[in-house]
């Protein structure tokens, strides 16, 4: 399976517009100012990646999601590439019914663990935590 995508440079500052080759265009800014930063990018690839894993599997496990936001809190390295070192994924779901709590815990780890090409794709010894905070409907 392969994957592409491409940037092109604004001529401003570190301003980029890139995506899917003839595909939806984002902007993504080195200085976080017209856009996203391209760490941020990687955070909000990492949440789409694994709230998507997760969605789908409830889907299959028959829970009801009304809704799903994930909030991820990284710390970098504070040296040079200032790389990701940890990042905490918090999940907030509502839906479902009193019980599905576990079984929502269960989508989640599943992605953590086996499914999430974004978090696979990182450093092995990058440190990913989660937690879940549930209220049924």
């Amino acid at each position: 399976m392969k994957s592409a995508a491409s940037v092109q440079w604004s001529g401003e500052g570190l301003k980029f517009e890139g995506g899917v080759p003839g595909g939806p265009r984002a902007v993504v800014d080195g200085n976080g100012k017209a856009g996203p930063s391209p760490v941020t990018m990687l955070l909000m690839s990492m949440a789409a990646c694994t709230a998507s894993d997760v969605v789908d599997i409830a889907r299959k496990m028959r829970i009801t999601i009304r809704a799903l936001e994930l909030n991820v809190d990284a710390e970098r390295a504070d040296e040079h590439p200032r790389r990701l070192i940890r990042a905490n994924l918090a999940f907030r779901v509502t839906g479902g019914v009193a019980g599905d709590e576990s079984r929502l815990q269960h989508a989640i780890d599943l992605s953590h663990e086996k499914y999430c090409s974004v978090l696979h794709s990182l450093r092995q010894d990058v440190v990913v935590t989660t937690s879940l905070t549930f209220e049924p409907a």
